[in-house]
Order: structure tokens, then C-alpha cells, then sequence
């Protein structure tokens, strides 16, 4: 026999435990249900290396980042966006900052802190948290689970799907609830890998150069160009900058790199014939590090991709400006920081309900959005938990 709750929360993720403090501030018994031994392990992850909160940039100019999901993204993210999202972050306890590049960061740099604390915040207010409680799909109208205790069945009032992508299945986001849906008439868009490294078949010329930055550097895919991290991997190139470019090279756009982004192509090519008419005996790479001001790692990218290097100043200033990149793909979903794909925006009212569920709402990577990191993932992920919480709450008539 099902248990009755009257709401349900499954994925303790940022979307599920801020849908879940909505339910519970508004005096909603809910229980959350996590597949995995502990909460919030894919924030965790990403806390690691500075957890990267949100982003401090005109209203604008930020929600721009969602490209054509932008439309119904505003006006979530409009209600709970980058300001929320820091004194969301200070109400926990944790202040913070903003970098140079503007992005957002707690002064502790990790996640930990603030989970522990939000975490107490939402069970402090009533809700019942189940670990291993692993979503297996459907029997009628009941929400079916493998938990520590053998299968289980729970029937809710409401609830708010919050299980993450398709990426990262070790910390949870396996996609599996894509074909379960699916089969209750809720329209699934195909996954695909989104935040991945970009795919380069490097010689092993290139080994000594495996981690370091290449900077400064431009890269150019299709109509866009930006300025940020790119770190030389043994599958390619990785880092936010390259992830920025990431979906127009994944959907064909050719990528070429400037190596020297803050020189004219005229300028360049004047220093270098200068450097080559004063000193012909002096080799290319000499000239190259003096007169282009490259650093071994960019010399020896310039030099892996264009071989053999032209000796014509014009000619080698214009391969340095844009220097072609042979793509071999990008990476596999599993290796995504985020991913593309999910419910379709066709699927979901305004409320983020499932049309073709009454009373089940859903929130997070679970949607049809994509977004570069910096700040824009978790944003999204905690305004539309906060939305579909909250459209629980007034479906419930609270």
C-alpha cells in the first residue's frame, strides 16, 4: 500500500532543496527523497575548485546567456536572480564576493559551509529528509522507490521533480527518469552534453603542455567570441572560455583561436617583419616569443596546429589571429558539466508543471535549458526549484 504525503521532493540537489524549503516555509509537511547516501553532491563537486554562485551582471545581459530558452527563463530568474542569490547566501551565513570577471563566490570559497546550513535551515522548518530512497518510476498513480527497507510506494498531493540531467551519473544525474516520463506523455528533448571539453587529437609533442593554461587567448566559434580559460587536456581543450563557444562548435561551427587578442593583425604582422628584416638568422620561434610575445604554451599550440609555419610576416600574423582548430567532437554526455536535453519547454504551464501530470512540477537541469558555467547553472537551478516550490504550495491552496 502507497504512503500518502502531502508533498513530495525528489533529488536533493539545489532545484529540490530550494523547491523544498518553499513547501516546508509555507508549513507544507514534505519529504524529500535522495537516491544517493548524502545531499547535494554534484554542488559539492562543483564547490571544489571555488564554488561559483552566481554572477553579478545587468538583468539583461544575464538571462542573454540562456539563448532561446531566455523567454520563459526571465521572468523566473527576474524573481529569484544574481542579488537574491547573495543574500540567499548571506542569510546562511555565508557572505561573499565578486571577483574581477564578476562572478560571485562565498568568502569561505566552499560549498560545504552553506550546504550544512541551508541543509539544517530546511529540515529546522519540518521537512523529512530519505536518503537512498532511489526513484525507480511508476506503479499507477504512485511514485515507486528501492530504499534500505526493500520497495516502497508513496502517493503525494503534489510533487517537484528535481533529479538533475544526464551528466555526472556517479553523483546522481543519470537521466534515467528520461523514458518513465516519457511514457506518461511528458515530451523529452534528447540529451546532449553541454560545459564539455572541446575534442583535439593532440601529437605527443604536446605532452609537456598537458594542464597548463593557454593564455591569453580568444577563441571563435560561429558569431562568438570570448576571452577566458582554456586549459590544454589530453582530450582537447577545457576551462570556461572554451566552454562559453561550447554549443555552436557542438552544433558545427568552426573554432579558431587568437593567440594574441590584444594585438591588431596589422600591428602583428608589422612587429614581425620588423623582428625578421633586423634579425633573418634568428630562428621563428625567437621571433615568435619576442616580437609576437607568445609564451611557450601558445608557441607550441601555434606550432602543433599550423605546421609547418609560414616565414611571410603577413602570413604568419594572420595564422596567429586565427588559428583553425581541427575539432574531433566534443566531449560524452557522462564527462558534461551540465547538459542540453530534457523536459521540453512544451511539456511544462507556467507554473513548471507537466501538463500531462496534474500536480507534478519540475525543476533544474531536469529542463530543456542550457547555459555556460559562471555562475548562470546554479542560478537557474535554485530560481526554478523556488518556482515550482512555491507553484506546489498554491496548487496545495496554501
Amino acid at each position: 500500500m502507497a504512503e500518502t504525503v502531502a508533498a513530495l521532493v525528489i533529488g536533493a540537489g539545489p532545484a529540490g532543496l530550494m523547491a523544498a524549503e518553499e513547501i516546508a516555509a509555507a508549513g507544507v509537511p514534505v519529504v524529500i527523497a535522495e537516491g544517493k547516501p548524502t545531499i547535494g553532491r554534484k554542488f559539492l563537486m562543483a564547490g571544489k575548485s571555488g564554488l561559483n554562485l552566481t554572477k553579478a551582471e545587468a538583468p539583461d545581459a544575464f538571462v542573454a546567456h540562456y539563448a532561446e530558452a531566455a523567454g520563459w527563463l526571465g521572468p523566473i530568474i527576474a524573481d529569484f536572480g544574481p542579488e537574491a542569490v547573495q543574500g540567499w547566501a548571506r542569510d546562511l551565513g555565508q557572505e561573499v564576493f565578486t571577483g574581477s570577471s564578476g562572478r560571485v563566490f562565498p568568502v569561505a570559497m566552499k560549498a560545504a559551509p552553506l550546504l550544512r546550513a541551508w541543509a539544517g535551515r530546511i529540515l529546522g522548518r519540518g521537512a523529512e529528509l530519505r536518503t537512498r530512497w532511489r526513484w525507480t518510476g511508476f506503479e499507477g498513480a504512485d511514485f515507486a522507490f528501492d530504499t534500505p527497507l526493500g520497495p516502497r510506494l508513496i502517493r503525494p498531493q503534489v510533487c517537484v521533480l528535481a533529479l538533475g540531467g544526464a551528466s555526472w551519473a556517479r553523483l546522481g544525474s543519470d537521466g534515467a527518469w528520461a523514458p518513465w516520463l516519457a511514457a506518461r506523455g511528458v515530451e523529452i528533448a534528447p540529451f546532449r552534453p553541454a560545459n564539455v571539453e572541446i575534442g583535439i587529437r593532440w601529437s605527443a609533442a604536446m605532452a609537456p603542455h598537458m594542464g597548463r593554461p593557454l593564455k591569453p587567448v580568444a577563441l571563435v566559434a560561429g558569431a562568438l567570441r570570448t576571452r577566458g580559460e582554456a586549459v590544454i587536456v589530453p582530450e582537447g581543450l577545457q576551462g570556461g572560455g572554451v566552454y562559453a563557444v561550447g554549443r555552436a562548435v557542438r552544433e558545427g561551427a568552426a573554432l579558431t583561436l587568437d593567440l594574441c587578442p590584444d594585438l591588431a593583425e596589422a600591428t602583428l604582422a608589422a612587429r614581425l617583419g620588423a623582428a625578421m628584416a633586423a634579425r633573418p638568422r634568428e630562428s621563428l620561434a625567437n621571433h615568435l616569443r619576442k616580437a609576437a610575445g607568445l609564451d611557450p604554451v601558445r608557441r607550441a599550440v601555434l606550432m602543433e596546429l599550423a605546421r609547418p609555419l609560414p616565414r611571410d610576416a603577413g602570413a604568419l600574423a594572420r595564422r596567429i589571429k586565427a588559428l583553425g582548430v581541427p575539432v574531433a567532437g566534443v566531449g560524452p554526455l557522462d564527462a558534461a558539466i551540465s547538459t542540453a536535453g530534457g523536459i521540453a519547454r512544451a511539456a511544462l504551464d507556467a507554473t513548471l508543471g507537466l501538463r500531462a501530470l496534474a500536480g507534478v512540477f519540475a525543476a533544474g537541469e531536469m529542463l530543456d535549458w542550457e547555459a555556460p558555467t559562471g555562475g548562470y547553472l546554479l542560478t537557474a537551478c535554485l530560481a526554478t526549484g523556488r518556482h515550482a516550490g512555491r507553484a506546489a504550495v498554491s496548487r496545495l491552496g496554501r
